[in-house]
């Protein structure tokens, strides 16, 4: 009598499991338990028990100087941060006594506990600095990249761009970009000054703005720039100069022929005041965005998103977002950004113009994005740039991208032989006393613990 097809099917199952576990029985020890082996305890670190025990920085003189701090815990472990490029560590060191005392792998809790101290500009570098320490210090006690700790990657490589020195001369300027093309470039930016052609007759105005005759002439560059690297390679302009919100619009419309990837930071004065506040004015940016074809992006001197990023991301007002995660709140709030960029369609690009740490700190949050264009790297005209850190693959910008890591934390160490060839003041990581506090006198004589209380107050036990 035949089978039916459930029965040939169940008889199928019950030999499929019968040779699984014979399978499994040949490959058992005599007298073996049958229970999976323990997982390896990390010898690192006893997570509930690990104390922030002190704060130190040093300052690496370059470009831009590097503001490098380090976040020490009472079992040896530690986070390296960085604070905004030409900015100044006391912006991290200020907050120490905020941290003393603290586990460090409570990230969020103790980032909301000193957000209050976050602003715009060069003053978003502390809270930066020491969001990236405690990424660092909990990708090591856990085993794992930074870049896990906040989601999972889009890409295991990020692809970068940088800005070229200008030239008078449109042809020795569009061969420095194309010099960055053989490098394995195929992201381009180019400072497009208006002071390029302030010295040509009847090119700009009474208040050194460029005149159609002007923009005609700065065309020129952009034309020679295509020439070069062809009319297809990504080509960004930045710099342009103390432009209105109608100048801006001028000159974006004027450039909408050479097809640019972004204008950015076009609009400088006219506002809420001169240069940094302009970003928060998104109805400015809107008109300019509405008013052209050419891409416009902003966002390198603001922090965090409801500060400084929703208003332009809400309103559409730009179509390419560009933190500085040394600005805006480094791993963890350049994401949330991010992330809330993309539900609007609107995509993101990375400044960034520091140290080799920050870079990788960058680099493990930019691995998360969904939508992500490119990242900047100031220092590719830096030699010793690298050397600052073991620890990635060198160069670290190899043929215009950089690896994601996947070793524990950043991945990164410094180099202190090559860091102290290049300090500007003061020691490698030298004590900070001038910014302790009872606090941290309190928590050294074996005093109780700092915490919050409900109001998210550091406080003491008692």
């Amino acid at each position: 009598m035949p089978t039916s097809p459930i029965s040939r099917l169940s008889r199928r199952r019950w030999l499929a499991a019968a040779s699984l576990a014979g399978l499994f029985k040949m490959t058992e020890s005599p007298g073996a338990p049958q229970t999976a082996p323990p997982r390896a305890a990390n010898p690192n670190s006893a997570p509930s028990q690990l104390r922030i025990t002190d704060m130190r920085s040093v300052l690496v003189a370059s470009n831009y100087d590097y503001p490098i701090i380090r976040i020490d815990t009472n079992q040896g472990v530690y986070g390296l941060g960085e604070v905004r490029d030409a900015g100044r560590e006391g912006t991290a060191l200020v907050l120490k006594p905020h941290l003393i005392g603290r586990n460090p792998l409570g990230i969020e809790p103790i980032l909301d506990s000193i957000r209050n101290f976050a602003s715009h500009q060069r003053m978003g570098g502390g809270y930066s600095a020491v969001d990236i320490a405690l990424h660092d210090i909990a990708g090591k006690v856990y085993g794992v990249p930074a870049w896990r700790l906040i989601g999972s990657k889009y890409r295991d490589r990020i692809r970068c761009y940088c800005d070229t020195d200008q030239s008078k001369d449109p042809k020795v300027f569009a061969e420095r970009l194309k010099k960055r093309k053989a490098m394995g470039f195929t992201f381009f930016k180019m400072d497009l000054g208006t002071n390029l052609v302030a010295d040509r007759a009847g090119a700009v105005d009474s208040r050194g703005i460029a005149t159609l005759k002007g923009l005609g002439y700065l065309c020129e560059y952009i034309q020679a720039v295509r020439d070069e690297i062809g009319a297809d390679a990504p080509l960004a302009t930045d710099h342009f100069g103390a432009l209105t919100v109608n100048d801006s619009i001028r000159y974006a419309r004027a450039f909408e022929p050479y097809d640019l990837a972004w204008c950015e930071d076009m609009i400088q004065v006219g506002h809420l005041g001169p240069g940094g506040d302009a970003p928060k004015n998104w109805r400015a940016y809107r008109e300019l965005s509405q008013a052209t074809t050419t891409p416009i992006c902003t966002g390198e001197s603001l922090f965090g998103l409801e500060e400084g990023f929703r208003d332009l991301i809400e309103n559409r007002a730009v179509d390419i977002i560009h933190p500085d995660p040394l600005t805006s709140g480094a791993i963890r709030e350049t994401k949330r950004i991010a992330d809330f960029a993309s539900m609007y369609g609107v995509q993101t690009a990375i400044h960034f113009a520091g140290s080799p740490v920050g870079c990788l700190a960058a680099v493990h949050m930019a691995a998360t994005l969904k939508d992500m264009l490119a990242m900047e790297n100031h220092a590719v005209d830096i030699p010793w740039w690298g050397d600052l850190v073991t620890g990635p693959a060198k160069p670290i910008v190899d043929r215009g991208f950089i690896t994601v890591p996947d070793t524990p934390g950043l991945g990164v160490e410094l180099n202190e032989d090559v860091v102290k060839e290049h300090i500007r003041k003061g020691g490698y990581f030298a004590p900070t006393p001038q910014y302790d506090d009872y606090i941290l006198d309190r928590f050294r004589q074996g005093g109780p613990y700092p915490h919050l209380d409900e109001n998210g107050k550091p406080v003491v036990s008692r």
